[in-house]
Parts: structure tokens; sequence; C-alpha cells
């Protein structure tokens, strides 16, 4: 990062800051509260498929181990396939109507499940498919996402609004793994899905009441030559993440990390299950509890950038989050839970202070006409690496053992952090100037 040298007499951060009127709490800003709502109510229903999901293929489908890793690839296999197109249509039209199609569609698709359930005619080729399709709209949804943040509240309250939207996946990864195991216990696996899918209904409900004028990007000028092919616009993403002394290496950190994370975590559930004997109502329990490090990760993630500076917390963060894996590793079969929440909570807390520091530093340092296809080449290669992972799980699993394959993927987990230690945004203390970026 180049920094300007500041000159005698010229006031220090501290008194500007001091002078610097300061934004009212975006509790108090209607628009993003919507947001904020329907992301809330959607991730409440996503943490019941998560946990129900495969579920269905090991409780109800018995599926084996390859079946498991290949019911992830097939999940977000989309982010390899999709997400860069993605990014220019998302660049090229208003974010709110993808997000809200996206949502329709994905409730659908996950009611077909409980239908199918019911009828006698579900198998593990329709979760393959539904988890597949789901995955495509997740892809147009997240981009668009990301990108349409910015377009609702001002530059300097991103890192605010990260860390309020991650409140909103701590509220529910409490709450509802607990709520899941008991559904699918109560009423089978296959049924709690429906649950996910009326999330869905409510978020759409949400996003209607948004009114904060959203801009359609300005058309193409004729005068200045035929329009770009979306290949050209594409490419434009791809080497602006590459050519980014930021973008390029917190893309080969997280891409590293979700790699390695993948190849022990996709056959977590399966060993928990299988190899620790815990039934489903005690694991949602485990994740609840777990899940308060997504709490103590947004409540410290903006507190602990400003204290250490924002390139060490990501840092800091990176290397911490390997110790999930590797607590679940060393788990004793007599007595597994305290294990399991603790690596839990130091995988949820690490994962949601990275995650808000380094996706409000891409959201700041990326001009607006960029947004979408910088976050969709993040996603592409950040999300890319996760259905390899679960193959490669999948794969181990049945050849060398879970717990074996938990142990690849924390020991690989470790060099996740390497990117982003020998590179510049090490040494940030804050979001830079978009000039100096």
């Amino acid at each position: 990062m180049s920094l300007e040298t500041p000159t005698p007499g010229d006031p220090s951060r501290g008194e500007v800051a001091a002078t610097t009127p300061r934004r009212p709490s975006l509790w108090r800003h209607g628009n993003f509260v919507k947001l904020w709502s329907a992301q809330t109510i959607s991730q409440f229903g996503d943490e019941i498929t998560q946990l129900a999901l495969p579920l269905v293929a090991i409780l109800t489908l018995e599926a084996t181990p390859f079946q498991i890793g290949l019911l992830g690839t097939f999940q977000f296999l989309p982010f390899i396939l999709l997400t860069i197109p993605a990014g220019v249509w998302v660049d090229r039209m208003r974010r709110k109507p993808i997000l809200i199609g996206a949502d329709i569609g994905r409730a659908l698709l996950l009611t077909s499940i409980p239908v199918a359930f019911a009828g006698g005619w579900l198998s593990i080729p329709q979760l393959y498919v539904v988890a597949f399709a789901v995955g495509c709209l997740e892809v147009f949804f997240d981009v668009a996402y990301q990108s349409y943040l910015p377009a609702v509240v001002e530059r300097d309250q991103l890192v605010e609004g990260n860390s309020k939207l991650e409140l909103s996946v701590s509220a529910s990864s409490v709450i509802g793994p607990g709520i899941a195991g008991f559904l699918v216990e109560l009423v089978r696996a296959p049924l709690a899905i429906l649950f996910d899918a009326l999330s869905y209904v409510g978020s759409v409900i949400m996003l209607l009441f948004i009114r904060r004028p959203e801009l359609l990007p300005p058309p193409h000028d004729p005068a200045a030559g035929p329009r770009p092919s979306m290949r050209t616009e594409a490419a434009e993403g791809l080497r602006y993440v590459f050519g980014h002394r930021y973008l390029r290496s917190i893309a080969a950190c997280t891409g590293t990390l979700n790699l390695f994370g993948n190849i022990g975590g996709v056959i977590l559930l399966l060993y928990i299950v299988e190899e620790l004997g815990i039934t489903a109502g005690t694991i949602g329990i485990i994740f609840g509890i777990a899940n308060l490090g997504v709490l103590i990760g947004a409540l410290s993630a903006e507190r602990l950038a400003r204290r250490f500076g924002m390139g060490h917390t990501i840092v800091g963060s990176a290397i911490a989050s390997p110790l999930a894996l590797v607590l679940v590793a060393i788990a004793p079969r007599d007595a597994p839970i305290p294990y399991l929440v603790a690596g839990g909570v130091i995988g949820a807390a690490t994962a949601v202070i990275y995650n808000i520091n380094q996706v409000s530093l891409r959201q700041a340092i990326t001009p607006e006409r960029m947004q979408g296809r910088m976050n969709a080449t993040m996603r592409f290669i950040v999300w890319g690496t996760i259905p390899i992972g679960s193959i490669v799980g999948g794969l181990l699993g049945g050849g060398i053992g879970l717990q074996a394959t938990i142990w690849v993927g924390a020991i690989g987990s470790f060099i996740g952090f390497l990117p982003v230690l020998f590179s510049p945004v090490r040494s940030l203390q804050s979001i830079p100037d978009a000039e100096s970026a």
C-alpha cells in the first residue's frame, strides 16, 4: 500500500477521525435492515438444509463416502462453471431482481425433495440434481449479493455492514442446527428441508420492501465502438483480480483453505455419525453451540482490525482456522463432544473474522463497474476449489479412512495463510484509499 507521508502541520489520523462526523448505526438504516432481515431469514433456513441434506443421503438413502463426496461436488461445481459469466451478467443488470429470482428458484427446487420423499421416489441422483441446480442459483445470488451491499450503504459503512450481516449468520447458526437436528428426528431429514424452502419465500418478501433506487448500469455508447463480448468483459475481471496486489493473494489464501478444509469437511458428518456414533439431534446441539463462534467472530472482527490492523487480522485468522479440523481428528471416541464443540467454535470464529475483513477490503477497493466481475472471479477461484476438495475427500474417505482424511485436510490447511503473509495485505492497517489500492 502506498501511503502519503504527512508533512509538519498536517493533522494526525486521530485528529482527523475526531473531527469526522460519525454516521448513525446501520440498525437505523431502513434499507440495510431489510437486506439484513432477508439474509437472516434465508440463512436460518440454510442451516436446516446444511445439516438435513447430507443426512438425507446418510440416514435415508444410506450413501457411501464417495456418494457423500460427490454430493458436495455437485453442490459447488456451479462455482467453477458459472461464476465468471455470472459476474458479467451482474455488472450488466440490477442486482435486486437477481437476488429475488434466485430465492424463488431455490425455494421450488428444495420443495421437490420432501415431495419426492412423500411419493416414495427420492433417490441419490435427485439429490445430485437439486444440489447442482440450487448451486447454480446460489452463484448468481452470491455474486449479486456482495455487489449489492455497496449500493445500499456508503463506502465507509462496509465493514459495519458486513459485520452485521455476519450477525445474521451468527443468530441462525446458533439456533438453526439445534432446531434442524430436532426436525430431522421429528419429521425425518427430507421433510425438514421444506423449512428452508419457506425461508426463501420470506427472504423474497423482505427484498421487495427495499426502496433505495438501484441504478441500471449505463448503456453501451455505440460511438465508442461495438460492445465488448461477454468473454472480453470476463477476461477483464480475471485480469483485474490477478493483477491486483491485494486481491490475488486473498484469492490464493482463501482457495487453499477451502480446498483442504473441504477434503476433511466433506466427510465430517459421516465420521461423526458412523465412527463417533452421535445422533442427528445431538449433532444439531453440538453445531448450535459451536456456532457461537460465528457470534464471537462477528462481534470481534471490526475491533480486532482496529486493534491489530486489518492485514494482521486477516493473516492471524487464516493461521488459526485449521485448528478446527485438528480438534475433530484428535477427539477421543469415548468423549468427543467437547473437542467437536471447541473445533466448531474456532472454525466459525476464524472464518467470520477472516471473511468480514477480506470481503470489506475487496468491496472498498473495487470500482462499482467491476464489482460483479471482481466478486465472480473471486468466487470462481475460492469456491472453485471446494468441489475439488469434496471429491478428493470422498475418495480418500473410502480409501484411507475417515479420520485419516480429516488429518489430510487439517495438515494441508496450515499452508493456506502463506499467500497473505508474504504479500502487501499483511501491512494493511485499515482499508486503503481507492487511489492508493
